[in-house]
């Protein structure tokens, strides 16, 4: 039973010490994806994916996060997090804790997974021990495919340092002049349209007499290296040292004084090109000292921003070895099934994203009996979601289409249908949310592939993102119009569906649709839209709403009746809500929280928090699916949608929530959950001093793998 227990004192739900940072607390989840790099139960390439997942995330931490600290730094900003840090103290505690961390990965990939690797027949050498025929060949390749794309530049009185490009792998060279017996500096940028990783050809690959080899190579950086001497004719070359620099690479847009927001954010983009202020310097851990002090003092940095690794730098280079066709060393493939309700259609002898297909008008009559629940990547994501859209488009009953995007792929067959649609003569209304970090050069551009098409384009509103998934196709059916929605909770990317795990509803109720028409036009034209039917909508009602749900079980507890909240998101940060969770635990309310990232909730705190469980769910499938559920006291409701409980996400962002009123889908959430919390295999469980501890099943009783089971249910369904 949940502990009822009043404090004997008014406890200050406020105090710094109930809160883990923020920043801290990402570190931890970036670390649990490096853990997946050392469990032996993770097929050798995923391994090696997962280190190069901690290092990308890295990459795009050190651009955003660390940098707005250290701009927070220089401009004196002391305002104290609800952890009770100021940015300074952030930065020294975030440096303390990721060291090890990134010394573990290191150690990993070189005294661990290469020689893994290398059992299997996958060598990546190092070129010191290279034989002399592997090296010419190296030397003839260089000479033909190398050489004609670098540029070395000089440094020295008539050559300033130079401009060293955000994320690039470069070379510090010494050389020295014979006649003046003068040491010189230079730097050799390793050139990115290059493969990382270059193979040798099969008759110069390793061999050996008990594993057939798969693949030999050596890093690229270190065939330019041994080759200097092109570069640099009549000098002797001294020494060379590999570094790695990070930029600031976040947006600053005024929208209050850009005339034209896309323009601004063009903009912004060629300065992201050129770059910020450097963040981030790694380098190897045998630079000497004055190579080290050189390029700190060129690029402004302190100690605290170099980071000394063992071994090859930018591990991020290392997902290119998931291309090699060895599945017996990857997770088994997965191909999403398509849903028993659309199971029809998908199965047409003709292509069932056809809009020629025969049946192609049976998904709206799917929907008008029943809610549909839609869950990537178990169920296809071109089977639903873009057949919805691709049926909308040709529809001679749809009069219009209206939806947001967020990110969607490079070659999106969404946006395609969108224009088709236009060229149908619907109304088109398409909300591109060019603030969609690192995805605002690609929304830019299909930006104006649909205004060009005669789609009526927006860009968003002022002050906010707009985050929230949803669709709205209007449809003449005899003599009345009817709106059928999708609500999600991931982008309307064909390409991440089949990597995250999101939830859609697809319905026709008509106060849904009649709450997307007023969100629609709040975000398209002039509206202070305050209230709706159904939809929790944020910056509108949706934090009052959430808080109000949590008060709402916290009376039936003091009441006496069981209350239960259990929230399944990818982030946990709003201060407010956590205080609001905090007096639920209090009062006896049972919560069970599935947050698989950042977590500044402490939970298991006498007094405070013990009656909060916060779970981890890391594996094959990024966990992005968002589920509240409320007991109610029986009358039980569920909610999905675009919303983290974040402050961006509850007071700058355009978010959606709705309810699932349908029973069936509604009980279908509940055991999506039930799964989730007896995951014992890739469930991670927070403890109250903020270290997490990986689930692992008793003894004698199986592993349960939630994505597993999911996957499994969507095949016998």
């Amino acid at each position: 039973m949940p502990k009822t227990k009043k404090p004997s004192v008014d406890i200050n739900l406020s105090d710094p010490q109930y809160y883990f940072n923020r920043e801290l607390s990402w570190l931890e989840f970036n670390h649990r994806v490096l853990t997946e790099a050392f469990d032996s139960r993770t097929p050798l390439l995923e391994r090696l994916k997962f280190l190069a997942i901690f290092s990308s995330n890295l990459d795009e931490f050190f651009m955003v996060r660390v940098a707005g600290l250290k701009q927070q730094v220089e401009a004196k900003v002391n305002k104290l997090t609800p952890d009770g840090r100021r940015p300074q103290e952030q930065l020294d505690a975030i440096s303390d804790r990721l060291r090890p961390m990134v010394e573990q990965q290191h150690q990993q990939f070189q005294q661990v997974i290469k020689p893994l690797l290398a059992k299997e027949g996958i060598y990546i050498l190092d070129y010191i021990d290279l034989n002399q025929e592997q090296r010419v060949y190296l030397q003839n390749y260089f000479e033909e495919q190398i050489f004609p794309v670098l540029t070395p530049l000089a440094v020295d009185p008539s050559h300033p340092f130079p401009y060293i490009s955000n994320l690039s792998l470069n070379l510090a060279v010494v050389v020295k002049d014979p006649e003046t017996n003068e040491e010189l500096f230079a730097r050799v940028k390793v050139p990115k349209v290059l493969p990382r990783f270059v193979p040798l050809p099969e008759n110069l690959q390793v061999y050996s007499k008990t594993q057939a080899t798969r693949w030999t190579g050596v890093p690229l950086e270190q065939v330019i290296a041994h080759n200097l001497e092109s570069l640099f004719p009549g000098m002797n070359i001294q020494e060379y040292y590999p570094f790695r620099i990070t930029r600031n690479a976040d947006l600053a847009v005024e929208e209050d004084e850009a005339d034209d927001l896309l323009l601004a954010i063009e903009q912004e983009l060629r300065k992201r090109r050129i770059g910020g202020s450097v963040v981030r310097l790694e380098l190897q851990a045998a630079t000497p000292e004055n190579v080290r002090n050189m390029l700190m003092g060129e690029m402004g940095l302190a100690d605290m921003d170099v980071y000394e690794l063992e071994g090859l730098l930018g591990l991020g280079d290392l997902m290119c070895f998931l291309g090699l066709p060895l599945p017996e060393l990857k997770d088994a493939p997965w191909t999403p099934v398509v849903p028993p309700r659309f199971r029809r259609i998908g199965e047409a002898e003709n292509d069932p994203l056809s809009p020629d297909a025969d049946e192609y008008t049976d998904l709206f009559s799917t929907i008008r009996k029943h809610d549909l629940l839609l869950h990537h990547p178990y169920h296809s994501f071109s089977a639903t979601v873009q057949r919805f859209i691709t049926q909308a488009a040709h529809d001679p009953d749809v009069l219009a289409i209206k939806m947001t995007l967020y990110r969607t792929s490079g070659d999106s067959p969404i946006v395609n249908a969108l224009i088709a649609a236009a060229g149908n003569g619907k109304q088109v209304a398409v909300l591109v949310e060019l603030k969609a970090r690192f995805d605002e050069e690609n929304n830019i551009n299909w930006a104006r592939k649909l205004e060009k098409a005669g789609v009526h384009v927006v860009y968003g509103l002022v002050g906010l993102k707009t985050h929230t998934k949803v669709v709205m196709v209007v449809r003449r059916e005899g003599e009345h119009m009817r709106r059928y929605v999708h609500i999600g909770t991931g982008n309307y990317n064909p390409k991440t569906a089949r990597l995250y795990t999101d939830l859609g509803l697809l319905s026709c109720r008509e106060e849904l649709g009649a709450d997307l028409t007023d969100l629609f036009n709040f975000l398209t034209g002039y509206s202070r839209q305050r209230s709706y039917r159904k939809l929790l909508i944020a910056p509108v009602n949706l934090r009052d709403r959430i808080i109000a749900l949590i008060r709402r079980e916290i009376e039936h507890r003091q009441n006496g009746s069981h209350a239960r909240i259990v929230a399944k998101m990818n982030a946990l940060v709003d201060p407010q809500i956590i205080a609001t969770l905090y007096e639920a635990s209090q009062a006896g309310v049972q919560i069970d929280l599935i947050v698989r990232g950042i977590c500044c909730l402490r939970p298991g705190v006498e007094g405070v928090s013990e009656n909060i469980r916060v779970i981890s769910v890391v594996g094959r499938f990024l966990e992005h699916s968002r589920i509240y559920y409320f007991h109610n006291n029986g009358q039980e409701e569920v909610f999905i949608g675009s919303a983290d409980w974040m402050p961006r996400n509850l007071d700058r962002r355009v978010e959606a929530i709705a309810p699932v009123e349908d029973p069936e889908i509604a009980q279908d959430l509940f055991e999506i959950l039930g799964i989730m919390l007896s995951d014992n295999r890739q469930a991670w469980e927070l403890q109250s001093d903020g270290t997490y501890i990986q689930r692992h099943p008793p003894e004698g009783t199986p592993q349960q793998s939630s994505q597993q089971i999911l996957m499994d249910i969507a095949l016998n369904s």
